[in-house]
């Protein structure tokens, strides 16, 4: 199964209000498993990036200067997504920005049925708990030590391996990678000549078992003989 983890960064929370993407990293997972595979891009917004939006994410609007347009690198981001399930932290945020660019440069907007919210389904991991990106990593005790602002690269990275522990660790993926291997020696096996091994009953070993039988009253075994 292929699923991809996503995240984005923005100027700020609205797309209604002017707000743009600026940054989109995601991550490709097959069998909860990740193969490697990484999409990102940082945006120019044409627009101002807040103070506050800078103190979150770090990028400032000279940072962005000069990068592709959204619609310049929106047919490979939705190619890197194709028709997968998207996860996300807090992913309705993630969608309804996405939504506003892809609507904006003439493209449909996502199918929210591909919608996994991975906020979601940690607090009904842990109800009542603190689940922050921040707070499942340390509960899962993954090294926080580079997060020093929330770029989507990296949080994109933290949230594979949180959205791993959350469907139960690593130990699914590592089962369920090896199954294509498994089909190939099942496979293999069964094209393999064999040879047939009839077993043989000694007339010693007939004469013990009827002598045993005539032990037991009304044996099956004796019911069964033509």
């Amino acid at each position: 199964m292929r699923e991809i983890v996503l995240d984005t960064e923005t100027t700020g929370f609205e797309p209604s209000e002017g707000h743009r993407v600026i940054e989109v990293a995601a991550i490709e997972i097959v069998n909860l498993m990740p193969t490697g595979r990484v999409y990102h891009t940082l945006i120019d917004p044409q627009r101002d990036v807040p103070p506050e939006a800078s103190r979150v994410h770090g990028f400032t609007r000279v940072d962005l200067e000069g990068k592709p347009l959204f619609a310049d690198v929106a047919d490979a981001m939705l190619e890197f997504l194709g028709d997968s399930p998207i996860i996300a932290h807090n992913a309705p945020f993630d969608f309804k920005h996405l939504d506003a660019e892809l609507l904006r440069s003439g493209r449909a907007a996502l199918d929210p049925k591909r919608m996994v919210d991975s906020l979601m389904l940690a607090r009904a991991k842990f109800p009542g708990a603190q689940n922050s990106l921040d707070a499942l990593c340390r509960r899962f005790d993954i090294d926080l030590s580079q997060r020093t602002t929330h770029n989507a690269l990296l949080d994109v990275k933290l949230l594979a391996e949180v959205y791993l522990e959350l469907r139960g660790g690593r130990q699914p993926g590592l089962v369920l990678s090896t199954a294509p291997v498994a089909q190939k020696i099942l496979v293999q096996e069964e094209r393999r000549p064999r040879t047939e091994r009839p077993i043989l009953v000694s007339a010693e070993q007939l004469a013990r078992f009827d002598a045993f039988l005539a032990k037991i009253k009304n044996p099956l075994w004796k019911q069964l003989e033509p």
